[in-house]
């Protein structure tokens, strides 16, 4: 499932963040890349000494955390701590790749599976040219460039790509989402539920009807969750 989701950042929450951005030091995005994708990544990354790292995954996690589009939508069980990515001059581009199906944490104390990808875009649209992130499901090829603060996330499992910045400067903070319920078409179906019902519930209240369906929601959730 491909959503895109507004204001996950308040402005307040954006400009800190590229406060913090604009005095930190950048190295090569290879840091994170598997072998494939390491051949067609052309990027920087922060890295994990870098000073402000800490306070942006905090300032990151807190809106998601209290985002519930995010969590119908995903359901998360566990979150790799977020990463940053800035794409200008020469280091400008992403080509075509999957993303790792485990993803080792930071701190090297695990793994973590990669469900959904998501990314925060910090840069407005007017700020660059280029820079389109490129995804390909079973519908086609969709491209996607959103306003700073907003977020895009989709399957882990998508071929997909950031075009090149051709003027100005893209960053953007990207992470991975084990989620509670592995199976993306079930995940899929949870999401369209409670999307209707929250429909309902404002269109026709709390009837017998909705009441029940809401308990349905909950117990296919329990059936396919893990946590």
């Amino acid at each position: 499932m491909l959503l895109t989701i507004d204001d996950v950042l308040t402005r307040e929450e954006l400009a800190a963040a590229s406060s913090m951005l604009a005095g930190s030091p950048w190295v090569s995005g290879k840091i994170t890349a598997g072998t494939q994708a390491a051949q067609v990544k052309n990027n920087l990354q922060l890295p994990e000494t870098a000073p402000h790292m800490a306070d942006l995954r905090r300032l990151v996690l807190g809106a998601l955390h209290r985002n519930a589009l995010f969590f119908t939508a995903t359901l998360p069980e566990k979150i790799v701590p977020p990463f940053f990515n800035r794409y200008s001059g020469d280091t400008n581009h992403y080509g075509f790749h999957v993303d790792n199906a485990m993803r080792l944490l930071p701190d090297g104390s695990g793994y973590i599976r990669a469900d959904v990808s998501a990314t925060l875009f910090l840069s407005s649209p007017d700020e660059y040219e280029g820079g389109e992130l490129i995804i390909n499901d079973t519908f086609g090829q969709h491209g996607v460039k959103l306003q700073a603060g907003s977020m895009v996330i989709y399957p882990s499992s998508s071929v997909h790509q950031v075009t090149p910045v051709t003027r100005g400067e893209r960053t953007a903070c990207f992470m991975f989402i084990q989620s509670m319920v592995r199976d993306p078409n079930q995940r899929r179906l949870l999401y369209e539920m409670d999307m209707a019902l929250l429909q309902l519930r404002q269109s026709i209240g709390e009837t017998d009807a909705v009441v029940s369906l809401t308990g349905t929601y909950h117990n296919l959730l329990r059936q396919w969750a893990d946590s």
